[in-house]
């Protein structure tokens, strides 16, 4: 049992010096080389976006675009390694991520695509929350593992703060989503499905 654990251990530490080393030993040189495969590769995928029409050029096109600052993000996270790096990578997906579901948004109408929008946009509320709030609680770990225990306990009740934001921000998208949805219906059955709505958010 201690012979795994030390070898995990061990493991885990020759991880962590590896990442290190790769991150030191990229040269500036070595990362604007890397930067302008990213923006040769981008300027390939929108040439290739030619081949479409309409909407789904526009689809093709976003997602050209979000697959190059995605690759940006993660090249900076692994040229000069910080949680802010890490949290920079985490929007750059959920922002890529949301300008393809908004482009697939536009082949639907009226209320579908109402909340179609609606439901891109809780996605990446949710995603940058989960982002922000997993940012907070590192930075909050990381001040107490070289504070006191007093600090420590600061630092629990940020994350818990940071998740109980998150959770706010989420419960907020997530209501907008369900009452685009009840604009689907109406009269008695709209009221119904917005007081259904309010009732389970909280609002």
């Amino acid at each position: 049992m201690n012979k795994i654990n030390i070898s995990a251990i061990v493991m885990a530490i020759s991880l962590a010096y590896s990442v290190n080393a790769m991150a030191e030993n990229m040269s500036k040189s070595e990362y604007k080389a890397t930067e302008k495969n990213i923006v040769a590769e981008y300027k390939v995928g929108k040439t290739n976006c030619d081949s479409f029409a309409a909407n789904a050029k526009d689809i093709c096109m976003a997602e050209a675009k979000g697959k190059e600052n995605v690759a940006k993000a993660e090249l900076d996270a692994q040229y000069k390694p910080s949680k802010k790096a890490t949290y920079e990578v985490s929007v750059a997906k959920a922002e890529a991520d949301y300008a393809v579901a908004k482009e697939r948004c536009d082949d639907k109408a009226g209320n579908d695509k109402d909340v179609c929008v609606k439901e891109a946009k809780a996605a990446l509320a949710t995603a940058k929350a989960d982002a922000k709030a997993q940012l907070k609680s590192s930075k909050a770990n990381a001040t107490a593992r070289e504070e006191t225990s007093e600090a420590r306990i600061k630092a629990q009740e940020k994350g818990s703060e940071a998740r109980q934001d998150a959770a706010a921000t989420k419960r907020d998208a997530d209501y907008a989503v369900a009452k685009e949805k009840c604009d689907a219906l109406a009269g008695a059955a709209k009221d119904s499905c917005v007081a259904d709505a309010k009732k389970r958010f909280g609002k």
